[in-house]
């Protein structure tokens, strides 16, 4: 499992969680654990939905998810 994620990316991500996160205490909403999943791939580095695109913001290039095309 090789980093997808760059500096942008996972500084977006850790924004984004945290304010759903916040919205969701704020509002009393189950919802707000949504924003776990952006925040815990942004710490780990790795986006699963990135690759079967083939995605990576690390700015390295190449496949990421380590299948040959």
């Amino acid at each position: 499992m090789k980093k997808n994620l760059g500096t942008l990316d996972r500084i977006i991500r850790v924004i984004l969680g945290l304010g759903i996160i916040t919205w969701g205490v704020m509002n009393h909403n189950w919802l707000g654990a949504i924003g776990a999943v952006p925040l815990l791939t942004a710490l780990v580095g790795f986006c699963p939905v990135y690759c079967p695109f083939s995605i990576s913001t690390t700015g390295k290039g190449g496949d990421c998810c380590g299948g040959g095309k």
